[in-house]
């Protein structure tokens, strides 16, 4: 018989004292980098969350969502080789792919799955990648798993492609086994929200005989004449050969795509473990991201406001203008970051610290976004907010 609840004695499970030394977060509070004290509920005006276009709690998203639902149940209960893939899937990915101006896609549960996977699976021993020293994590991550099976890993200056340059011939001089190479960058880069120069990547990877993959999860949806993002705003759509995109920022749904020619999803299909092993996305969020999709293009306007209110805030702070939604708020150290942050959120700004590991020592700040459900009045006392908020210190 179950006991009902509340009825029946809680104790925690005993950790070895060497573990519970090292799981005590004395050391991080005392840096103020304690992540338990930025887990907060959701409150007050959004002004720190992925949702550029105002589409999270779009009713037509949760409408086409249900629909998916009642046709084809609420979880796909496979991975996507077994019994996983439903018309939906199929659907979702050959509209993306026409989107993005590529041959196919595939889809992934979330953008670090396909980063962090997806790069290993690409390389093998003796190849190389070179790393935007600002790219996310995911990339990181990638990098670290690619090295362990045996590839190279350089790490370039920020944007600087004279330094990346420079390491590949390096490499290239010193590598016997005609290795291959795997350039990697952000579009957008997610936390001072400034953009890669894809045209002059793309003319150095080509020069080189590189393979570039570009991670648009901050610029889908929000750049380009019909959203596709920062390749189609830069003018190089459909040339870049792995293109990844998530579904969860600009597009209010949940999930991630990588947009490529068929050989390369092919290979993908047959070697990246993030794919393979992985239960593939619930109907809800592809009939939810199929809906956005078509919104993102017959709503162009949801774009222009988000991209508008982030260049007014800027201009009333004195930041230089970047195509993005993201605007960074420097502030230095992780407990001032924390204190302003908190002075935000009493006056009804959702705003969040942003602190190492996630950004460099010495660089916290406060990472803000705009989005199309915000109004110019809301920003604009905002502004107001942070101006006092850095007044204070």
């Amino acid at each position: 018989m179950t006991p009902p609840p509340g009825r029946f004695p809680v104790t925690p499970c005993p950790i070895p004292d060497p573990w519970r030394e090292r799981l005590e977060l004395s050391a991080w509070e005392r840096a103020a980098r304690g992540r338990t004290r930025s887990i907060l509920p959701a409150q007050g005006l959004d002004c720190c969350s992925n949702d550029y276009l105002g589409l999270r709690r779009d009713p037509r998203l949760a409408e086409a969502g249900a629909r998916a639902t009642s046709a084809f149940g609420s979880s796909t209960g496979a991975a996507r080789l077994l019994r996983g893939t439903t018309p939906l899937h199929e659907e979702l990915e050959a509209a993306l792919a026409h989107w993005k101006g590529s041959e196919a896609c595939l889809l992934f549960n979330t953008g670090y799955q396909c980063n962090a996977t997806v790069i290993p699976a690409l390389l093998r021993p003796g190849d190389a990648v070179f790393s935007d020293a600002l790219n996310h994590a995911s990339l990181v991550d990638g990098c670290r798993a690619a090295k362990a099976r045996g590839a190279h890993v350089g790490v370039f200056r920020h944007r600087d492609l004279e330094d990346l340059e420079a390491r590949i011939l390096h490499w290239k001089s010193r590598n016997t086994d005609n290795g291959l190479t795997l350039v990697l960058s952000d579009a957008i880069f997610s936390m001072d929200g400034d953009a890669a120069d894809l045209p002059a990547l793309l003319h150095l990877c080509e020069r080189h005989q590189a393979l570039l993959l570009v991670d648009e999860a901050h610029a889908s949806g929000l750049l380009g004449i019909t959203g596709a993002g920062l390749a189609e705003f830069q003018g190089v759509k459909g040339r870049i050969p792995l293109l990844m995109g998530t579904l969860g920022k600009a597009l209010g749904s949940f999930g991630a795509f990588l947009a490529c020619e068929g050989a390369l999803r092919e290979h993908l299909v047959n070697t990246c473990r993030g794919f393979i092993f992985s239960t593939a996305l619930p109907p809800s969020c592809l009939g939810a991201a199929l809906e956005a999709l078509r919104l993102v293009q017959a709503e162009p306007w949801r774009r222009e406001k988000a991209l508008a209110l982030a260049a007014r805030l800027r201009h009333a702070l004195g930041l230089p203008a970047q195509p993005s939604a993201i605007i960074p708020v420097m502030v230095g150290e992780d407990a001032a970051a924390v204190q302003m942050a908190s002075h935000l959120q009493a006056a009804g700004f959702d705003v969040r610290a942003v602190r190492p590991p996630t950004v460099p020592d010495g660089t916290a700040r406060l990472r803000i976004t705009t989005g199309a459900h915000l109004e110019e009045t809301q920003l604009d006392a905002l502004s107001a907010a942070l101006k006092e908020a850095l007044r204070r210190g």
